[in-house]
């Protein structure tokens, strides 16, 4: 009997501490987590096709982007400092330098 009870003490400490593990997992792979080293920025090239200052965001037509497992898509981006909106208009080819879903630097081309 007692060795019943220890082997179910034992089991329950498992099975308490798998959501522990899981939650550790889930965010191996987000920068910004305390402890956690910040991920590399990923380059990519497009076009602008909207920018919205005001939400700190550009909308681009970018180009297949093989680090993510990305393809070619129009999607909009937050900017880490809305400067880097000033000198952009509609039209304009960029490379820009992605952190996580947010832009981080950019140039013309």
């Amino acid at each position: 009997m007692k060795v019943l009870s220890i082997a179910a003490g034992f089991a329950a400490a498992v099975l308490m501490a798998q959501p522990v593990l899981a939650q550790a997992d889930d965010h191996a792979g987000h920068a910004g987590h305390a402890g956690h080293a910040a991920a590399p920025a990923v380059e990519g090239v497009g076009v602008v096709r909207a920018i919205d200052a005001k939400a700190g965001k550009v909308t681009l037509a970018h180009e297949a982007i093989p680090a993510l497992k990305w393809p070619p898509m129009t999607m909009a981006f937050k900017v880490a400092d809305p400067a880097l909106l000033k000198d952009l208009g509609v039209g304009t080819k960029i490379r820009f330098k992605l952190n996580g879903q947010t832009i981080v630097g950019l140039t013309a081309l």
